[in-house]
């Protein structure tokens, strides 16, 4: 069975705080995204499964420090991806709402002798886990985009981040986002919070819980 590999380092595990791909940022009616997991991917290998290291519908491993990409029916496979896009996430297209995390790709040059395998471009792969939980669901507390469905907690400052909605999650759920819309102007009168999702609807309109 053939493996591709890639080495990386956990680049945050607190807020992130890129406004398009983490929930939400700002004051009082906003809100910033909660901690989700997001690595920096350095590919050490630029073909194997494809032309494209970690391409759409191919799957990776989990590990402390790297991610390794393997077969999708690979009993270590752990992730897929759902999206893939080249350059920076703050640059790039937002990923699917149900993304549980992002992986960041670093550059890599092609090598100078025989065995180089090619150039991976920057960019960021989508990736849905292959089994529960999903943190990127509606409600799940995680993921990172804050969607319609999820659940947001005020974290002071006038600042709120998103947690559970079952209420298992370190912080109660207070606001739950019904729906979202193009300008606030649209959300029903019984919104007590604004909260920006990005997208072609980026403002989510919230209910208190």
């Amino acid at each position: 069975m053939r493996e591709r590999c890639s080495a990386g380092v956990v680049c945050a595990l607190a807020v992130l705080l890129v406004a398009l791909l983490t929930g939400c940022q700002g004051s009082s009616d906003a809100a910033e995204g909660d901690g989700r997991l997001s690595e920096v991917v350095t590919p050490t290998r630029a073909s194997g499964f494809g032309s494209v290291f970690l391409a759409v519908d191919e799957c990776s491993s989990f590990g402390k420090t790297s991610f390794t990409e393997v077969s999708c029916g690979s009993e270590r496979a752990a992730a897929r991806v759902v999206a893939r896009f080249d350059g920076k996430v703050n640059d790039g297209p937002l990923c699917p709402g149900t993304t549980d995390f992002v992986l960041h790709i670093s550059e890599q040059s092609p090598s100078s002798d025989e065995d180089g395998d090619g150039a991976v471009p920057q960019g960021y792969a989508c990736m849905r886990n292959l089994t529960p939980p999903h943190p990127g669901d509606p409600g799940g507390g995680g993921g990172p985009r804050t969607i319609v469905g999820d659940c947001v907690y005020n974290s002071g400052d006038g600042q709120v981040r998103e947690t559970a909605c079952d209420g298992k999650g370190e912080k109660k759920p207070e606001f739950k986002v019904a729906k979202a819309v193009a300008k606030r102007s649209q959300c029903p009168i019984s919104t007590a919070l604004y909260v920006q999702l990005g997208g072609e609807e980026p403002v989510g309109c919230a209910r208190p819980v």
